[in-house]
Order: structure tokens, then C-alpha cells, then sequence
């Protein structure tokens, strides 16, 4: 290839790059209003974050075929072509992110719904939503300056999502126990807190990719001290 050619390969690439971060803030910004939707039931917030979904799917589409369209006019190879199915890789993941807040506004929702026999249980949601928050946001950033210790810090810290999410569905547990009027929300909320999980459990896996990224290896299937050491030798 020429020089002029390479370096249009170059822009392309990282293009695509600052796209996907571009996502990552916006699908970012849905989890965090559809938390605050969930938390204070401000329907209007809960509702825009229904009908955002859909520009969140619109930016799979548009980043899935930019990184077709990569493959089939340039054949990328080595660490050009691992840039590339990263890429594609965080892009589903972060489209996932998007489905599970959607998901959460869907419950806010309904529990704003009145219901004369259904009793909400006090069940705080908020720090399980800031670590959550807090994770995707470490990746996105680890995504950003191509950081693999900030990437093994997010792998590693997921399990504190686990363990918040398992202390909620505790809480829940015993609510329901307690007082059978209660269980149709506490499943409400239980669902809730479950999307949650899972955005930690995406960032994480955004986390994965970012070291696959720079290090060419896949570490999806290691442990966090196995990555950390990894990273760190």
C-alpha cells in the first residue's frame, strides 16, 4: 500500500474507534437516566429512555457495517484485524448495555403504575446502579487510552456488582417471605436489579476486549488474578 493509503487505513480505523466511544457515552447516559427514572419515577425520563432504544440499535447497524465495509475494502491483518473484531465485538456488548436499561425503564414504569393490591418493598437500588455506572464507565475509559491495567481492574471488580446484586435479591427474598402482597413488585425490582448484573457483567466483557485488543490474547474465559498478573508481567 501506499503511504497516502496506509494513512487513510489509519484514520478509518480510528474513526471507528472514536465512534464506539461516542456510543459508549451514549448508551452510558441511558443507563444513568433510566436509573434515575427508576429511582424518583419521573415517567417523562423513563419514557425517553424507552424511545432511545432505538437509536442505540441505529448505532450497531451503522458501526457493524463500518467495520464490513473495513474487511472488505481493506483485508485487514495481525493487530489491524484484532482492532477490527474488537471493535465489533464492544459494539454488541454496548448494544446489550442499551437493552438491559431499556429494560429497567420498562420496570420503572410499572411500578409507577398504580396497583391497589401490589406493596413496593424498600429496596434501594442506588449503589448497585453507581457501581454498575461506575464499571461501564472504567471500561469505556480503559477502551479509550487502550489501558489493560485499567481493563484488569474492571474485570476484577465486577464481582463487587455480583456480590451487591446477590445482597439486593436477599432483601428481596426475605420481603416476599414476609408479606406475600409484596412479591409482584419485589420480581419487578428483582428484574431491575438483575439488568444491572449484567451491565456490570458487558463492561466487564468490554474490558475483555480492550485487552485482546492490545495484547492479542483472549482472556475471556480467565480469571481476574490470572488477567491481572497477565497484564502486569
Amino acid at each position: 500500500m501506499t503511504e497516502h493509503t496506509v494513512h487513510q487505513y489509519d484514520v478509518e480505523l480510528e474513526g471507528i474507534r472514536t465512534r464506539v466511544l461516542q456510543m459508549g457515552g451514549y448508551v452510558e447516559l441511558q443507563v444513568v437516566k433510566a436509573l434515575e427514572g427508576f429511582l424518583y419515577g419521573d415517567m417523562a425520563v423513563i419514557e425517553r429512555v424507552i424511545e432511545n432504544d432505538k437509536r442505540v440499535n441505529e448505532l450497531e447497524l451503522e458501526l457493524d457495517e463500518a467495520c464490513t465495509q473495513i474487511i472488505a475494502k481493506r483485508q485487514p491483518a495481525a493487530s489491524d484485524l484484532r482492532s477490527v473484531l474488537a471493535v465489533s465485538k464492544v459494539v454488541t456488548d454496548l448494544e446489550r448495555v442499551g437493552d438491559e436499561a431499556k429494560k429497567i425503564a420498562k420496570v420503572a414504569r410499572t411500578i409507577q403504575t398504580p396497583d391497589a393490591v401490589a406493596i413496593t418493598p424498600r429496596v434501594q437500588l442506588q449503589h448497585l446502579g453507581n457501581l454498575a455506572v461506575e464499571l461501564l464507565r472504567k471500561a469505556l475509559d480503559s477502551m479509550a487510552r487502550l489501558d489493560i491495567s485499567a481493563a484488569a481492574e474492571v474485570v476484577s471488580q465486577d464481582k463487587d456488582v455480583d456480590a451487591e446484586f446477590k445482597s439486593v435479591m436477599r432483601q428481596l427474598i426475605t420481603y416476599m417471605m414476609e408479606d406475600p402482597r409484596t412479591i409482584s413488585r419485589s420480581i419487578d425490582i428483582l428484574f431491575a436489579a438483575k439488568s444491572l448484573e449484567r451491565i456490570g457483567d458487558h463492561a466487564k466483557n468490554v474490558s475483555q476486549h480492550v485487552v485482546y485488543l492490545v495484547e492479542g490474547r483472549d482472556v475471556r474465559h480467565m480469571a481476574s488474578e490470572q488477567i491481572q498478573k497477565m497484564v502486569e508481567s
